[in-house]
């Protein structure tokens, strides 16, 4: 089932007076807005016809006898499980829960979804402390062939089996299911401490674990998003997967770090599902997530191999990798297949900043010929630094056995000092087009090396004339903002500005949310420069104050980017609220590291309107507004 190589949504209305007190809108605008207010609660309340369903309440002192009201609570969250109809949400109190929780209830796509949802400012943990890890499906939250749900705001911990072939997972999706949202999660202690057969098998484990074992029907229509994984030990698995058919998902804002196997994988051609021809994870977005500390040296099922990727595709296609930061992996980001026949194909990476990985930034195709192969792929826009800190010489990004047919344009490619650029030590390689990135290395212009069809160059000038590749690229320093955090956003002098091919795979955005082609042709690498955003950045390098920036693009479609900052290590609250002053959705609710942050909000499940999203961060508090027209 594993394979070895894997290091793989109270009231519906609220007045006037509620909305100035949760401070959304100021006094000040109070008279001159109220008949706004009062013509767009009528126009939502128009447009949305969906039944409102019940509230529930689960606490630790309540009991499962309860009517389940907030002063007559739930004991157990299993309760509400068996419980709950489409569109019901049951907000579960703070304190710690020792028990596992499988849903036998869906929403509905007419009534709303089922919400399983921490109560405000509390923190329910479900604790795996004592409890035994069945050797069938299992899962802290086990979900089976249902639909339409929210599993939002837990802490699920410590689940461990010391036993071989037993696999503990956090959240555990499997079956014919779709539509499930995984938010704002925090997940860690995962763990498999079984011992390893002769073949190093035996031992797995999984954080999130999104498992499309029918045919046709696929799962579908997945969100996984703001959570938080960590200290998970994972044996042959993976901390974040989606493996089999599995369509349409989208994996965003995630941070995910000292894991010792892959942070987060996409995996095809494991017999997951029951036909060869649906098994494949496929459609996908992958952006915005934060990956770091990933490693499988050490680990019983890899010995002294680092083999683990921060985000991997082995098998799946048709995904987008973008906007992601990854640093202290093994390998930044794989894509390859490692089934003989089968490839790896249609997966565009772009605009990710890759720094400080062990074996490579980027690696493609098959890690022996054995393997399959990776096709039909982009690597566009992406900034590679200090990559390959092994010195194994495989250089910032990793040609593999049988890539063929692939675009890698407008990357910036910064080696380390063993001055490697590419790494290509295999001869079947066919059709790759390299062109328009920006090379840099200490050893300078002459002695630099790039490796293609396993012959070493020495030599920019030697490299492009053997191998014709990058002609329209160029060998000198991007200008980046700070090389010891690092910070890799550009500085006004860099070369890189205007310098890349407008393709059409670039996308629209940067790694921070800037529109792309600012200046009439767009720069090399994942930063776009702005006049304002990194001038400033380059000036003060970390945020001195606190802000909440405009929403990005407004008005908007189904999706817009909040961006904010903090000089300091704060716990963030931002949230969505509508027009009533009634909450939406909550986006982040943790601690969050000082610098600049960019949320993704996908507005898919509420209609047209204007909406307020507000960041609480310690005494810092504002407001902005947004147009969702649909």
């Amino acid at each position: 089932m594993f394979d070895k190589r894997k290091s793989k949504i109270k009231n519906r209305m609220c007045n006037l007076e509620n909305i100035l007190t949760l401070g959304i809108i100021s006094n000040s605008n109070a008279r001159t807005l109220k008949v706004c207010v009062l013509f767009m609660i009528l126009f939502i309340m128009g447009m949305n016809t969906k039944a409102v369903g019940q509230v529930y309440y689960v606490d630790p002192n309540g009991a499962d006898s309860n009517p389940g009201t907030l002063t007559e609570p739930w004991h157990t969250i299993q309760k509400a499980a068996n419980t709950l109809a489409p569109g019901d949400t049951v907000y579960v109190r703070g304190g710690v829960y020792n028990e596992k929780v499988t849903l036998n209830v869906s929403g509905s796509t007419n009534d709303g979804y089922i919400t399983f949802q921490n109560y405000e400012n509390e923190i329910p943990i479900l604790d795996g402390t004592g409890l035994t890890v069945p050797d069938v499906n299992n899962g802290m939250f086990l979900i089976v062939d249902q639909h339409h749900v929210i599993i939002r705001g837990f802490e699920i911990r410590n689940y461990r089996t010391s036993t071989p072939n037993i696999i503990p997972v956090g959240i555990h999706v499997r079956g014919v299911t779709h539509h499930i949202q995984l938010r704002n999660n925090h997940i860690h202690h995962i763990e498999t401490n079984a011992p390893v057969d002769g073949d190093l098998m035996g031992a797995d484990a999984h954080g999130i674990a999104v498992y499309g074992t029918s045919a046709p029907d696929s799962i579908n229509n997945i969100l996984i998003e703001g959570n938080e994984l960590h200290d998970l030990i994972l044996g042959s698995s993976e901390g974040l997967v989606l493996n089999g058919n599995v369509s349409l998902f989208t994996v965003s804002n995630n941070i995910v770090y000292n894991c010792d196997n892959i942070g987060i994988d996409f995996i095809g051609f494991e017999d997951t599902a029951p036909n060869s021809d649906y098994d494949q994870a496929r459609n996908g977005i992958v952006t915005n997530n934060t990956i770091y500390n990933i490693s499988s040296f050490g680990n019983p099922a890899y010995g002294d191999s680092y083999s683990a990727g921060g985000i991997y595709v082995d098998g799946g296609k048709d995904i987008v990798i973008e906007r992601n930061t990854i640093s202290q992996a093994d390998i930044g980001i794989e894509i390859a297949s490692e089934h003989q026949g089968r490839a790896t194909s249609f997966i565009t990476v772009r605009n990710n900043f890759l720094f400080n990985n062990r074996m490579t930034g980027i690696a493609m195709g098959g890690y022996d010929t054995e393997r399959g192969s990776t096709e039909n792929c982009t690597i566009v826009n992406n900034t590679l630094y200090n990559n390959d800190t092994l010195e194994d010489g495989n250089g910032e990004i990793l040609l593999q056995f049988d890539t063929r047919y692939n675009i890698i344009k407008n990357n910036i490619f910064y080696a380390n000092n063993q001055s490697i650029l590419i790494g290509d030590p295999f001869t079947e390689n066919i059709g790759n087009v390299v062109d328009y990135n920006l090379y840099f290395s200490s050893a300078g212009i002459t002695y630099s090396e790039w490796e293609w069809k396993n012959i070493i160059y020495q030599g920019f000038a030697t490299y492009k004339s053997a191998t014709g590749n990058d002609y329209n690229s160029l060998f000198v320093t991007p200008e980046f903002v700070n090389l010891s955090e690092p910070n890799l956003h550009l500085l006004v002098a860099s070369s890189a500005i205007n310098a890349g091919e407008n393709l059409p795979q670039i996308g629209d955005y940067d790694i921070d949310g800037q529109t792309r082609v600012q200046g009439g042709i767009v720069d090399i690498g994942a930063d776009e420069f702005s006049e304002t955003t990194d001038i400033f950045e380059a000036e003060t390098n970390m945020p001195q104050t606190f802000v909440l920036k405009t929403n990005y693009p407004n008005p908007f479609n189904a999706v817009t980017i909040i961006s904010y900052q903090l000089p300091e290590l704060s716990f963030v609250n931002l949230s969505i609220y509508n027009i009533t002053g009634q909450l939406v959705e909550t986006l982040v609710n943790r601690k969050v590291q000082p610098g600049y942050h960019n949320i993704i909000w996908n507005s898919t499940d509420v209609g047209s309107g204007v909406y307020f999203y507000k960041i609480v961060a310690g005494k810092y508090s504002a407001t902005g507004k947004c147009l969702l027209l649909k």
